[in-house]
């Protein structure tokens, strides 16, 4: 799934940024079609602390409208819970985005870990029965 609004940022600056109130929200939509009721999520985005979320959430509050009332059971009541979720702001996701941002951050200095085996510190290997992990303090 595509962030948006992150481009040009390091995962540092990001999680400065979350520190200061910054989040990554997604805003659900339905899609109706008589018998078939669809439910999806748009694609995340980061809010910048102090920023508001109405400019990113509506065109899906768009699709909402023209598109999530018309199957029946579903549509109505998934409608609705959609402009509830874009009505506070969306959904939060921030935990669980920057959690694989900063597992998958290129610059990250992973260098003092020996997890499986790697090489550890001191450029020794680390033997198969004695597995050795070196948290940086």
């Amino acid at each position: 799934m595509e962030i948006k609004n992150i481009q040009g940022l390091r995962v540092s600056e990001i999680k400065q940024l979350v520190n200061q109130g910054a989040k990554f929200v997604i805003f659900p939509y339905t899609i109706s079609l008589i018998l078939m009721t669809l439910r999806r999520n748009s694609s995340i985005y980061f809010i910048r602390p102090g920023e508001n979320t109405v400019k990113y959430s509506y065109g899906h509050v768009g699709v909402n409208l023209l598109f999530g009332w018309w199957g029946i059971p579903w549509g109505p009541i998934y409608t609705i819970g959609a402009a509830y979720r874009h009505i506070v702001g969306g959904k939060d996701v921030t935990q669980i985005i920057l959690s694989e941002l900063i597992q998958n951050d290129p610059d990250a200095d992973t260098s003092s870990y020996a997890i499986n085996n790697i090489i550890n510190p001191n450029n020794e290997s680390a033997s198969n029965n004695n597995q050795t992990y070196n948290i940086p303090r």
